[in-house]
């Protein structure tokens, strides 16, 4: 790499590099072609250095210390690659912004009656009779029922949704990690219902995507997003966590958080399903998994019934 190439040059081999080694970070590859494309914008050529990177990590919309912080995580990882090449890169000190992560803000943990009436909203979405409507019921009931990412409900192909034998492959999860994924009965009902009404549509015929909206249009993470923005606001819900809003990821949450809290009420070995829920939800560590659950009222009062005999006995 010599100096006439451009950041976004580099960048770009870098993510193809990680690409063929299997690393996929679709969020984190966004903000390094933005920092690239912020710093040739601006004029600059020349090696990636620290007032280059705090530059663009200050520049965010809002300018919060912790969005810097983890902006500049990212980019101190490609730094450390373009250092391969070229000796006068510098790598941002750790910290430089206050600290990189580790910090988890509080989602949302949906109650029945919450994905009940967002069921219901999206049903009701027009055009009346469309696919838009029963569409988004189903995915959003597909995740809530899973715990599949929305990138993974929305990338579904028809010969990926076995409904006979109630099954999903996730061909392309987090990672370029692949996975079967059993359905509840109830579940598998949901989908061949949404395939019944899909398949009188014959534009629909026209895309192997499962799920496909008006005009043969096969579904996606943006569209959908946008159908549940607009849910969101109509049910005039309010955020119980720390995020400005409820999210469609906070589904996943909420499925992870109550199965835990169903094993324990059926007496089962929490720690020994743990690796199969990690692999079910499509993580690479049980950490991973760790990382979703959310200490809600059933969990805690779970925790509390554990310890009493211990406080009892006197070994706390």
């Amino acid at each position: 790499m010599n100096a006439g190439v451009t950041m976004l040059q580099k960048a770009q081999t870098f993510l193809a590099a990680r690409h063929q080694a299997g690393y996929i970070g679709k969020v984190d590859g966004q903000r390094l072609i933005a920092f690239a494309r912020f710093t040739d914008e601006s004029g600059y050529r020349g090696p990636l250095t620290v007032a280059v990177a705090s530059r663009w990590a200050k520049a965010s919309q809002h300018g919060r210390q912790r969005t810097a912080a983890h902006r500049l995580a990212m980019v101190r990882r490609f730094a450390r690659y373009c250092l391969k090449f070229d000796p006068a890169t510098q790598i941002p000190p750790p910290e430089l912004f206050g600290p990189e992560g580790g910090r988890r803000l509080t989602p949302h943990i949906y109650t029945d009656q919450e994905i009940d009436a967002l069921l219901g909203a999206a049903s009701a979405l027009p055009p009346a009779g469309g696919l838009v409507g029963i569409g988004c019921a189903t995915i959003f009931g597909l995740i809530a029922a899973t715990g599949l990412r929305t990138s993974e409900a929305t990338a579904l192909q028809r010969p990926e949704v076995d409904l006979e034998q109630g099954l999903l492959y996730i061909r392309h999860g987090k990672g370029s990690k692949s996975r079967w994924v059993p359905l509840h009965p109830t579940t598998t009902a949901a989908l061949k219902h949404y395939a019944q009404r899909r398949d009188r549509d014959p534009r629909s015929a026209a895309t192997e995507a499962f799920f496909v909206f008006e005009r043969g249009r096969a579904a996606s993470t943006r569209n959908v997003e946008h159908y549940f923005r607009q849910l969101r606001q109509q049910l005039k819900w309010r955020a119980r966590g720390a995020h400005p809003a409820p999210r469609i990821c906070d589904l996943r949450h909420r499925f992870i958080t109550y199965q835990l809290t169903r094993w324990h009420e059926e007496g089962i070995n929490v720690d020994q399903r743990m690796l199969a829920l990690a692999t079910y939800v499509g993580h690479a560590h049980v950490s991973f998994t760790h990382w979703y659950v959310t200490a809600t009222p059933e969990l805690m009062a779970i925790a509390a019934r554990r310890f009493q005999p211990l406080i009892s006995r006197g070994a706390i």
